[in-house]
């Protein structure tokens, strides 16, 4: 197990390992005060080797690992990949092709968002040692510790991925999770523009107005803790972000009155930049509004007694097929098939209409009716009596 400190090392290390399968990922970062997450350490292993990569050490280049995740004849395997692909988004290294253990993990039974040690603990019977977990990684020299707790997530990675793909390919569940991991690949889940920072957000209203003033104050945070790399809730709070849309103040004065506004910001640079960037938006509030495709849900509201059983049903399908619920369908995906048979959500599509959907639907229509059995619930058919002549 070696840490990589120099180009010449990392390029030897990304030849060898050029033709693996698959490469398992890791990284150690921080981002407590900053922006940018600033990367401190890459692991890296496959089946037979394991390194640290050091992204701090002078005049490393990181390129040739770049290359090995736009590489799509490796597989990259990651375990909660979302941050790590975000820190690599950052670098025009999207991992591709992706695979996420803690996503598949709850398709093979282990789940809803397992951790990694207990991952590990349940499937190869190894105790993680996690007393270096919360170091300062940016700290140099790293210590042997910290080298050993990086390492060992790799290491613990690369022996988890073979079984755990071979459980779903065996269970006819790796299908499944191939869309949830792409989605994981999608840039647009971590594009920085300012002016779509917006998006992250929820909007409460859908004027002109309102939304002009939001898309503005939200693309200034956006810009500002950029140019700052501070955390945007140090520059603003989301719940500011709001009151500002909501008011729309044009004076120093009605920023002064609102009531989420940090104490001194109307007498601050940000309080002129802020009123600055509120009257752009509204010279032209019909042209910079964003454009909200509004979802108007469905036509009649969900009775709730029928939610209530759909809860139960999912619970039932859960557990029989060993899928974490929250895989198969979010409250949200219950309250619309409880509305309207035909609604567009993704428990009614492909593998989750198959898992769930459909005997949502067919719960609805009463064929199937739900069971205590002891301290389970059975789902069962519904035998009709036939018709009188």
């Amino acid at each position: 197990m070696t840490l990589i400190t120099t180009t010449e090392a990392l390029n030897l290390f990304c030849r060898d390992i050029s033709g693996a399968p698959f490469v398992a990922v890791d990284t150690e970062f921080m981002r407590e005060t900053t922006y940018w997450p600033k990367l401190c350490l890459i692991q890296a292993a496959t089946p037979d080797t394991a390194v640290a990569i050091d992204p701090l050490a002078p005049g490393i280049d990181l390129s040739a690992f770049l290359d090995i995740l736009r590489d799509e004849r490796v597989r990259k395997v990651f375990h909660a990949a979302r941050q790590d692909v975000e820190i690599f988004h950052n670098l025009k290294a999207i991992p591709r092709p992706l695979f996420d253990t803690q996503i598949a993990g709850m398709a093979a039974g282990f789940g809803e968002q397992i951790a990694y040690d207990a991952l590990v603990r349940q499937m190869l019977r190894i105790e993680i040692d996690k007393s270096s977990r919360f170091t300062d990684w940016s700290r140099r020299p790293l210590s042997p510790a910290q080298l050993d707790y990086a390492l060992a997530d790799v290491v613990h990675l690369a022996a988890l991925y073979p079984k755990l793909e071979a459980q779903l390919q065996q269970s006819g569940r790796l299908d499944w999770v191939q869309e949830e991991m792409a989605a994981l690949i999608d840039p647009g889940l971590y594009d920085t523009d300012p002016e779509k920072a917006w998006r992250r957000l929820k909007p409460r209203r859908h004027t002109a107005r309102y939304l002009a003033v939001f898309r503005a104050v939200a693309a200034w945070r956006e810009r500002t803790a950029q140019t700052r790399d501070q955390p945007r809730g140090r520059i603003l709070k989301d719940d500011a972000i709001e009151e500002l849309a909501t008011q729309a103040p044009t004076d120093l004065a009605a920023l002064a009155a609102l009531r989420s506004a940090p104490k001194g910001l109307a007498g601050s640079r940000f309080g002129a930049e802020i009123l600055e960037a509120i009257s752009a938006a509204l010279a032209d509030p019909e042209g910079y509004a964003p454009k909200i495709e509004r979802d108007r849900g469905p036509a009649r509201p969900a009775p709730g007694a029928v939610v209530e059983l759909l809860k139960v049903l999912l619970k039932a399908r859960s557990e029989e097929s060993g899928v974490a619920a929250k895989l198969i369908a979010t409250v949200a995906d219950l309250e619309r098939i409880a509305a309207e048979d035909e609604a567009p959500i993704p428990a009614l599509e492909g593998w989750r209409r198959k898992a769930f959907g459909e005997d949502a639907l067919r719960l609805k229509r009463g064929e199937l009716a739900l069971v205590l059995d002891g301290a389970r619930i059975r789902v069962v058919e519904v035998r009709r009596a036939p018709r009188a002549a």
